[in-house]
């Protein structure tokens, strides 16, 4: 099973990488719109490979989309983790019951001892 995924990450990325190699022409980003440009008088632009931007683009929508379904599982994480908690201390507290005497008059006898 671990072959077939290195195989499968290998012909993703000579797909990658033939893809780059075709599409190695330089174009321009710009920040804003050129009517926009007029009226604030400054123009970002960048030249860039065309993969770079085609890549980049498809990176960041992966951080977004992981992102945000990571903000949207927050509650799941945090009932989760409220769930731990109250069993470890509910495994706890039967552990000490069961290190607890059964007869009551012998845990009496006893705390009268431990207070001694």
């Amino acid at each position: 099973m671990r072959i077939l995924r290195y195989l499968l990450l290998a012909l993703i990325a000579v797909a990658l990488l033939i893809v780059a190699s075709a599409n190695r022409g330089m174009v321009t980003l710009n920040l804003l719109p050129g009517e926009l440009t007029t009226y604030i008088g400054r123009n970002w632009t960048i030249q860039l490979p065309l993969f770079l931007v085609v890549l980049g683009g498809v990176a960041a929508g992966l951080v977004l989309g992981f992102g945000w379904e990571w903000l949207r599982e927050h509650k799941y994480r945090a009932t989760a983790a409220k769930s731990t908690r109250e069993a470890s201390k509910l495994q706890r507290e039967v552990a000490k019951l069961k290190t607890a005497p059964e007869d009551d008059v012998l845990a009496i006898l006893e705390d009268k001892r431990k207070a001694s």
